[in-house]
């Protein structure tokens, strides 16, 4: 995953919320207050962006490392299931598989069933 937490679905993370973590009420209101409605502006040659930040959790905040970890705690899982390794780290995640070269055609089909694979 690349540039992981600026990606982050902002619909996808609050049902992800709701329905994994049973987040809600209250507690699920801060969080979509938190993570919507943010604006963002790029200034170059005087010119100016429009306003807009549709996906992504606040860097540099404590909560968005949190909220990304629980945003894609669902890919470890899958590489799991799937029989591959995991690793994850911040905002990269790893799968893959060890395999001696007689295997690799093989290992290789199980790392893109698993890609193509959905919850």
């Amino acid at each position: 995953m690349s540039a992981g937490i600026d990606t982050v679905d902002h619909h996808i993370l609050l049902d992800r919320l709701q329905s994994a973590f049973g987040i809600r009420g209250s507690v699920i209101d801060w969080m979509q207050s938190f993570i919507t409605n943010r604006s963002q502006t790029v200034s170059f040659a005087g010119g100016v962006s429009i306003e807009c930040v549709t996906c992504g959790v606040p860097q540099g905040s404590v909560l968005g490392p949190i909220l990304f970890h629980l945003y894609a705690a669902n890919v470890a899982n899958i590489g799991l299931r799937c029989g591959l390794n995991v690793h994850s780290y911040a905002d990269e995640t790893q799968l893959y598989v060890h395999c001696d070269a007689v295997n690799c055609a093989a290992e290789a089909a199980k790392l893109v069933a698993c890609v193509e694979e959905r919850e």
